[in-house]
């Protein structure tokens, strides 16, 4: 570990040389990079630098130990120097745990209606809702990109981008499929039914370097609509694209003109292109965690949320928690931040694997 604070260490001073350096001051790109990457790196510099300062103090109150004055205050505050030294070490662990390079991306986010019925689409809208809520406190934005209403009420299918900062860092464990029981508006005769739908995240990352031929895309114009398929606007403005190659398929019918839609479409197109590439090569090298965190997984049940007994449970962690109006209303961050330790304990414990 020291050894590696050497060399970040080392590799700090020299960024540091280089952004007073005039040449280098002149490149206004080339400056936004290095200090962007001394920025990154400071943390554990400064944390580091209070390690060794620490050590210092350390040494010198064995020192004092010597005289038979000062011997007893000289042993207490080695004791207390000692315990601040670990707990400094603690923290230089942690951040020299590699950071997920996707947490600063906005997200594209979809949530479909799965088994279940109207149920289903139902609770789908309920977590439209929840994140809506939990993006409000967050003080981040959502744009709606494209939406299939239920016909009792819900979303079939609705996807949003969600922009702000560490929206990724901190929904990115959201993927799975999320089950809910409760007695549904439908039912006439009290009993408790169990729905799933199913909600997928990913990054808004760059896609320039995603290069799509126009002879492998379908695209399909219609009329925007509303629950029931109604017609809600009589230009075929809406956009459908198909990829042919993968299959995958994106719709989007938030915009006015047919255009402006079909960039959009496009724009997501690449990002979930981009976001099935991701994922396989991650397949392909290992790097999938013993407990699917954040692997975005469809078929996995990641999550149930008990309306009788107002708990929501969070199955890969085990971990419940009797609030679940609460959480519906956009509370999410005690489940977030318990997958989040969950998630460090598993990095420091190096348990990434083939």
């Amino acid at each position: 570990m020291f050894e590696r604070l050497d060399a970040i260490k080392a590799k700090y001073a020299e960024l540091q040389k280089d952004l007073i350096n005039p040449e280098i001051m002149m490149d206004y790109n080339k400056i936004k990079t290095l200090s962007k990457e001394a920025s990154d790196l400071e943390p554990a510099v400064k944390k580091y630098e209070e390690y060794q300062n620490t050590l210092k103090e350390i040494e010198e109150a064995k020192s004092l130990m010597q005289d038979e004055e000062l011997k007893g205050l000289a042993e207490q505050e080695e004791t207390k120097l000692n315990a601040k030294l670990a707990s400094i070490k603690k923290e230089l662990e942690i951040l020299l745990v590699p950071k997920d390079e996707f947490d600063g991306k906005n997200i594209i986010m979809e949530i479909r209606g799965a088994a279940g019925g109207d149920e289903a689409n139902i609770f789908a809208g309920d977590l439209y809702r929840m994140y809506t809520y939990y993006a409000e406190k967050n003080g981040w934005k959502i744009e709606e990109i494209h939406s299939i209403e239920g016909t009792s009420g819900g979303y079939s299918q609705i996807e949003i981008l969600i922009k702000g900062d560490d929206v990724y860092k901190k929904l990115k464990y959201e993927s799975g499929s999320h089950r809910v029981q409760r007695v549904p508006t439908t039912e006439t005769q009290g009993r408790i039914h169990t729905s799933t739908a199913t909600v997928l995240v990913m990054p808004e990352v760059e896609t320039s370097n995603i290069i799509l031929k126009d002879s492998d895309i379908k695209m399909d114009v219609y009329h925007s609509s509303g629950a029931g398929g109604q017609s809600v606007n009589t230009a075929n403005s809406a956009v459908r694209l198909t990829h042919i190659p993968t299959g995958i398929v994106v719709t989007c019918q938030t915009e006015r003109s047919q255009l402006r839609n079909r960039d959009r479409a496009m724009e997501l197109l690449k990002i979930k292109i981009g976001d099935e590439i991701r994922q396989k090569e991650e397949q392909a090298l290992g790097q999938e965690r013993k407990n699917k965190i954040g692997t975005g997984d469809r078929s996995e049940k990641i999550r149930t949320y008990n309306y009788p007994q107002n708990r929501v449970t969070d199955h890969r962690i085990n971990f419940s928690i009797m609030s679940l109006d609460k959480v519906m209303n956009g509370d999410l961050d005690p489940i977030i931040e318990a997958l989040q330790t969950e998630d460090l304990r598993l990095k420091l414990a190096g348990e990434e694997f083939a």
